[in-house]
């Protein structure tokens, strides 16, 4: 257990001036007051607070911040009151403590079992509790992560249960402030209790890899030094592997094999100014050859959480790529710390660093497109997007500069500029050639957004953006075209819904519902059902919290999507095989129906011209069986026992495989052909990124042919 003499001594390296009889004072005062309670491991509940206290002093935070630590857990957990915080240690003190208590008790997962109505009501708590004072979230970001190091003395239920509640919400909360390093770690905890076997496949990787290759980061290390020397620049190297969540998460995102990752390893060098970074990047395009489309510059263009550096990727020795982050000192200080550097003390005063942001202003710039959402689901889609969301920024053919978030398109650029240029959109262009509206945007590009007077915003519109503002705009518009409409299949859902759990459905009970979920009245609420906005069966909860807790409701694998005219035919395209969770659009086919295309299919290319023939469609909400064809190529190594582990990991993760077939048989390797059946992406994902992650196992592929016929 950390002493006060430990605690005082670690804050004194960062503070000689701190207030050492304050901290020693509330660490008395703290362990007293947990005197007789126990953790779940046996240890005494007072190790906590020490321990959390001792990580923000890796933070170099005031002695605030340090005191509040050690009595965050005062006011819920023990006799102590707010009263006698605040005469023993200040009225700063007091409302720091308290604003990490009400924190402690907001129901923020998505797996709770709050209503979205509470969900998002506990969102804009922690909103306005890091308003007031961002140290708040310092204490209780650390208070989690002291958690989940210590996580295995729960029970495994609760272990998942805070592990997931520690992936959606506090890992990104803390990448987005800019403290990278405890997002990852929190990552790689929770990844640790939520897949294991997905991250020892990780490991054994670098293992095999190790011993194949050798100790790569310390030679690599050694000739940037080396280049470093010869140019007479002064720089620190650091160089790491990548944390197994972070590899497995690319894997997910890039359809990639472990193989073929080009940023396993990664390559810190800080040097003493801007002007050595650009230096330092000319020798490292010099020494090696960069890898087009992954150069980043954050010092010209820094993150709103004042992150600056300058990103590449090369082929560094025997081929392999990596990614270098060249910064100055005063830049890594930020990147460490993030918002958190506003407070971070040097030798005995606060650090004068010029790139240290001030938190009022990013939590303005977080929170200022927040207000404007009309009900909850349209807030937590803004609040989840604009604080998980990592940054992309493209320029109009002014130069003006238009920050997005990453997977956002040609369509959230245009209403980023203004909703009536949004609604109004035709067409795209991208750095000057012509592009389809769902193009994912990158970095540096420049968008013209092309209007026309007259139009206005299609259905399918919604499948195509990523940003709350522009999904916000596109219902808002749709619904005053579609309003009675919406109304009638409202009505009719929300009366089926009544019917299955055996209540009627009457005009009190609706406008009831309406305003429990803050909508202007019955009218609108069955619109935005009618316009799959909300569900009917939410309504039906939100009356009788008593059905809260009714099973999913199983989908007809017949009937799986939202869109259908009654008596319609449907099917999944053959070309590219969509699954539940991804984006997709129905096209015509004379004498076919209606057939399901995902929305990047390179057959929806050819039809651009055709939009008669175009329905907006999206799977329906609920649980959906695995029945869903996929088609995979996988290379793998030729040796007794690969294959069978093949088909081994394909039922332990609950698939079916309908067809398997050799494609090409060489000495040392096979190509196969496998069908599989899956319920939906997650699962899909899940499975081909824990093949990929088997050693042998050279690569796997979704096999998607636009000749097949749809």
């Amino acid at each position: 257990m950390i002493t006060p003499d430990d605690l005082v001594a670690l804050v004194r390296n960062y503070n000689p001036n701190c207030d050492e009889a304050l901290i020693r004072r509330a660490y008395a005062y703290g362990a007293a007051m947990h005197e007789g309670q126990f953790r779940h491991s046996g240890e005494p509940y007072f190790t906590h607070p020490a321990a959390v206290a001792a990580i923000l002093t890796d933070m170099r935070l005031d002695d605030a911040t340090i005191v509040t630590a050690l009595l965050h857990d005062t006011i819920e957990d023990t006799r102590s009151t707010y009263a006698e915080i605040e005469s023993l240690f200040g009225h700063e003190i007091a409302e720091l403590v308290n604003g990490v208590t009400k924190l402690t008790n907001l129901e923020l997962s998505s797996e709770a079992k709050s209503s979205k109505a509470k969900q998002a009501e506990n969102f804009r708590k922690l909103l306005i509790a890091m308003s007031r004072d961002l140290r708040v979230i310092l204490v209780k970001l650390a208070d989690r992560l002291h958690n989940m190091r210590t996580i295995r003395s729960l029970r495994p239920a609760k272990q998942v249960q805070k592990a997931r509640e520690t992936m959606d919400i506090f890992a990104p909360l803390a990448g987005r402030m800019g403290m990278q390093w405890m997002r990852e770690e929190l990552e790689d905890l929770a990844f640790r209790v939520i897949n294991p076997e997905a991250r020892n496949s990780i490991l054994r990787r670098f293992i095999t890899l190790q011993r194949e290759s050798g100790d790569v980061i310390a030679r690599i290390t050694a000739d940037i030094r080396h280049e470093l020397e010869k140019a007479g620049l002064d720089g620190t190297v650091y160089g790491r592997a990548k944390k197994p969540y972070s590899i497995w998460r690319k894997m997910q995102e890039k359809d990639l094999a472990f193989n073929r990752l080009s940023d396993i390893y990664g390559f810190r060098i800080i040097v003493d100014d801007v002007a050595q970074c650009y230096a330092v990047l000319g020798l490292i395009h010099g020494r090696w050859r960069a890898v087009p489309g992954r150069f980043k510059d954050y010092i010209s263009q820094p993150k709103s959480n004042g992150y600056r550096s300058i990103h590449t990727t090369v082929s560094g020795r025997d081929g392999k790529r990596v990614e270098v982050q060249i910064r100055t000192r005063q830049m890594h200080e930020v990147a460490e710390a993030g918002v958190a550097a506003h407070w971070a003390y040097k030798d005995g005063a606060r650090t004068a660093n010029p790139f240290a942001v001030d938190p009022a202003k990013w939590i303005a710039t977080l929170t200022e497109r927040l207000d404007g959402a009309e009900d909850h689901d349209e807030f937590l889609e803004h609040v989840k997007l604009e604080m998980y969301s990592d940054q992309v920024f493209c320029f109009t053919p002014k130069g003006d500069v238009i920050q997005l978030p990453r997977g956002a398109t040609p369509l959230d650029f245009a209403y980023a500029i203004h909703t009536r240029i949004g609604n109004a959109t035709v067409s795209a262009k991208v750095d000057g050639l012509r592009v389809p509206l769902w193009t994912r945007l990158r970095n540096g590009q420049s968008v013209e957004i092309i209007t026309a007077e007259g139009q206005r915003p299609q259905a399918s519109w919604i499948e195509l953006v990523h940003t709350g503002r522009a999904k916000s705009a596109i219902r808002r518009s749709l619904r005053e075209e579609d309003r009675e409409r919406f109304e009638r299949l409202g009505r009719e859902l929300a009366r089926v819904a009544f019917e299955k759990v055996g209540r009627k459905m009457t005009e009190k009970a609706l406008e009831t519902a309406a305003q429990a979920l803050k909508f202007k009245g019955a009218a609108d609420l069955l619109a935005r059902i009618g316009a799959a906005e909300i569900s009917a069966r939410s309504v039906v909860e939100q009356l009788y919290p008593e059905l809260a807790a009714l099973p999913v409701e199983e989908i007809d694998a017949k009937r799986p999507v939202v869109g259908l005219e009654p008596g319609q035919q449907f099917r999944r395209a053959k070309c590219c095989q969509p699954v539940p969770g991804e984006r997709i659009v129905g096209i015509t086919y004379r004498g076919k129906g209606i057939v399901a295309h995902a929305i990047d299919c390179d057959v929806l290319a050819t039809l651009e011209d055709q939009p008669e023939r175009w329905v907006d469609l999206h799977w329906a909400e609920g649980k959906h069986p695995p029945v869903h064809e996929v088609s995979l190529e996988l290379t793998i190594a030729n040796s007794a026992g690969v294959l069978g582990r093949v088909c081994t990991i394909i039922g332990e993760q609950k698939a079916n495989i309908s067809d398997l077939s050799f494609i090409d048989r060489k000495p040392d390797y096979f190509r196969i052909f496998v069908e599989i059946a899956v319920s939906d992406a997650q699962h899909l994902h899940a499975i081909l990124t824990i093949l990929s992650a088997e050693s042998e196992v050279a690569q796997v592929n979704r096999m998607r042919d636009p000749n097949r016929q749809p």
